[in-house]
């Protein structure tokens, strides 16, 4: 098969695995800067065009779609679609999973334990919205972070609020979150692929840090997964419609909780801690799918 990895950059960890799984199966591979691309619209003939030639015959792509370039690389993989072209993550999924009001919506429409979560327009009656998640502490969270950034752990209420209306004045969007303490700062990350979980790891936030991610400092290490965790990973990625997703939960007293799902989520620190060929797997499922 000839497959299509939309990626900015060949030299990341994630897109060089997917290559070499690729080739280790003898398929074509391609990496494709999504950005390059020129859409092409036309009646009953839809097609990319990309640097000096237009793009086609592809049986699959693989989305590694920064969370920058959203709304064009979401464009650029409906395109795809519209060719015939089978994706590991769609159109939709991708554009969902990055709205993460929307994303939290469709969780908890499908019965997914979320933290308590209030999002407001710009509400003055800061205090009544801290009241809703529980009280202090809170989580206060842009709605356009990623990989931890722009999520404040606000431990008091003056904090809360300060935070709270500083967002207000900039007009910046954000969702307020219930604090889950029995975490103590720690994670997990399910990787699925096709409706399974094919790894497991637990991230734990550096001393001091309440937020996991290993882009901070976090140290992971394997898990397995309770049946119930298992479940939700799987119902989450299904949710969304995603072929592909880490889903990021966290362990509470009253369940796992889902905190997010990333439709491109990154390879090198699940392989790495689960010794598991992660790559290879998102490779079989296009076998298993896309139309040879």
């Amino acid at each position: 098969m000839k497959i299509a990895i939309l990626s900015r950059d060949a030299s990341l960890y994630s897109t060089r695995r997917l290559v070499e799984a690729c080739i280790v199966r003898g398929h074509q591979v391609e990496v494709i800067d999504h950005l390059k691309c020129d859409i092409v619209i036309e009646q009953e003939n839809p097609r990319l065009h990309y640097v000096d030639h237009y793009l086609d015959k592809f049986d699959a792509i693989i989305p590694r779609i920064g969370a920058s370039v959203t709304f064009y690389g979401t464009a650029v993989v409906r395109q795809f679609e519209m060719m015939g072209v089978f994706t590991t993550v769609t159109s939709q999924g991708l554009a969902d999973s990055r709205d993460k009001l929307r994303s939290l919506q469709l969780l908890t429409k499908s019965g997914i334990g979320l933290p308590k979560t209030v999002f407001t327009n710009y509400s003055k009656s800061v205090e009544e919205v801290i009241d809703s998640v529980g009280g202090t502490p809170v989580v206060i969270k842009l709605l356009e972070g990623t990989q931890g950034l722009g999520v404040i752990l606000a431990d008091s209420r003056k904090a809360a609020t300060s935070v709270l209306e500083a967002f207000n004045g900039l007009k910046a969007r954000v969702i307020i979150q219930e604090f889950i303490s029995e975490s103590k700062g720690a994670d997990i990350r399910a990787f699925v692929v096709d409706g399974k979980v094919v790894g497991a790891m637990r991230r734990q936030g550096k001393e001091g840090e309440f937020r996991s991610n290993l882009h901070r400092g976090g140290t992971s290490n394997i898990i397995e997964l309770t049946k119930e965790e298992e479940a939700t990973a799987i119902l989450s990625a299904k949710s969304l419609n995603l072929g592909v997703a880490g889903v990021d939960m966290v362990q509470s007293n009253r369940g796992p909780l889902v905190l997010e799902v990333n439709s491109s989520p990154g390879l090198e620190g699940i392989e790495r801690a689960t010794r598991f060929d992660i790559a290879g797997e998102i490779i079989s499922y296009i076998e298993r799918n896309a139309k040879k």
